[in-house]
């Protein structure tokens, strides 16, 4: 059976920022759809000890008042949400989310901070990620606009219902990697592993492409040394400096 038949984990999170060194979680979802089963959702509200910026505010809706007022506590949150994504990883069903290397790294980031074992240390070599911005950017290399996930979802026709909340935006995804797949062979008709080991490669290119871009962009060439060409996770740094 084509890997996008069988059931998928969404994953996505909503944050105080985008550094995915220093920024925290404040909302998260993991859901569990397809494989001809029930959707099986859980999301998080997390005080995540700092203050959330006016402008990632704007985007999730989340402001600090309410964080602190009906968050958990953030340690518990990163501890629940690695546990849903390990087991999910450890039963074989695949990791969907967008942009990928930003929420898994953010998440291990939050589980060092906080104490709690990593995912990429429970699951080892299991883990199996789908990332939809690296397969749309793969079958569909030169088509003008953007390619966030609002986007996608407008190319692929996926409903999107609450645009940055972490529950819409992790069905979303799924919904539109399922769409990508079903229309592309390339990406529907290899199995499992083979894909997760294509997506290393392509978005390793693609971000070598940006880099490009910017350092041959007038004003932009500075931005081409924080472009991270890992996924679908920037490994941590150890001590000495090594990664």
């Amino acid at each position: 059976m084509s890997w996008y038949l069988g059931r998928l984990a969404g994953f996505d999170l909503e944050t105080s920022g985008v550094d995915v060194e220093a920024d925290r979680i404040v909302t998260a979802c993991v859901v569990q759809c397809g494989g001809g089963q029930p959707v099986q959702s859980a999301t998080w509200l997390a005080d995540p000890g700092v203050e959330i910026p006016e402008e990632a505010a704007k985007v999730h809706g989340i402001t600090t008042e309410q964080a602190r007022a009906e968050g958990r506590p953030a340690a518990e949150v990163v501890e629940q949400l690695v546990a849903a994504l390990a087991e999910a990883v450890l039963a074989g069903t695949p990791v969907v989310a967008m942009n990928a290397s930003f929420d898994l790294t953010l998440l291990d980031r939050e589980a060092r901070r906080h104490g709690v074992q990593p995912l990429v240390d429970i699951v080892g070599d299991d883990l199996r990620v789908i990332d939809p911005r690296v397969l749309d950017k793969q079958v569909d290399r030169f088509r003008r606009g953007g390619r966030k996930l609002e986007d996608l979802c407008r190319t692929y026709r996926v409903a999107l219902n609450g645009a940055h909340s972490a529950d819409a935006d992790a069905i979303a995804a799924c919904r539109v990697a399922w769409r990508i797949a079903q229309q592309r062979a390339d990406v529907g008709g290899i199995g499992l592993d083979a894909l997760h080991a294509a997506q290393i490669v392509w978005a390793r290119e693609q971000a070598e492409s940006l880099a490009a871009y910017f350092r041959r962009t007038p004003g932009k060439e500075h931005q081409a040394d924080g472009v991270r060409t890992e996924w679908p996770l920037v490994p941590a740094q150890r001590a000495g400096g090594e990664s």
